[in-house]
């Protein structure tokens, strides 16, 4: 768990940093008519933290879509604001969740029904880290588009030399 807790910590640092380049006034840029909005797409990502809890404090998630809200961010400082908000309450679930939660199986259902069952520990690395990462590679093609300096991820980007 730990390990988890540490890579989570990591990208979610690397992913503020690409958060808070998103220039205000292009909030509502696309790079293609099939393509997320700059705001919706940073609205998704903070979406992606937010399942963090849903897998470990809880054992299943059914989705009604007629139901299901997903994250809007009115702004930059409401997207940061609840980004940080939602890597608080993750950072607070990794903390609290024991050995014996980690290997409980999570279940994901639409409408009660089951769609699969699998460990919690693989399910956030789906749900949460390989979505957030996804998500920001993305972001990142967006703020070169725009000629935004990018920050580097794992290591220095072309905009920031060693």
């Amino acid at each position: 768990m730990a390990s988890l807790a540490r890579e989570f910590e990591r990208e979610a640092r690397t992913t503020r940093r690409l958060l808070e380049r998103i220039p205000v006034d292009k909030f509502g840029w696309r790079p293609h008519e099939k393509s997320y909005t700059a705001g919706a797409l940073a609205s998704h990502i903070v979406d992606c933290v937010r399942w963090t809890d849903e897998i470990f404090a809880k054992h299943e998630f059914d989705l009604d879509p007629a139901d299901f809200k997903s994250y809007r961010a009115e702004s930059l400082d409401d997207l940061l604001r609840t980004f940080d908000e939602k890597v608080a309450k993750a950072r607070q679930t990794l903390s609290t969740a024991t050995d014996a939660a980690m290997l409980h199986p999570w279940r994901f259902k639409v409408r009660g029904k089951l769609r699969f069952e699998r460990p919690k520990p693989d399910v956030f690395r789906d749900f949460t880290l390989s979505h957030l990462i996804h998500h920001r590679g993305q972001l990142s093609v967006y703020l070169r588009l725009l000629n935004v300096p990018v920050p580097g991820a794992y290591g220095p980007s072309a905009d920031e030399q060693l």
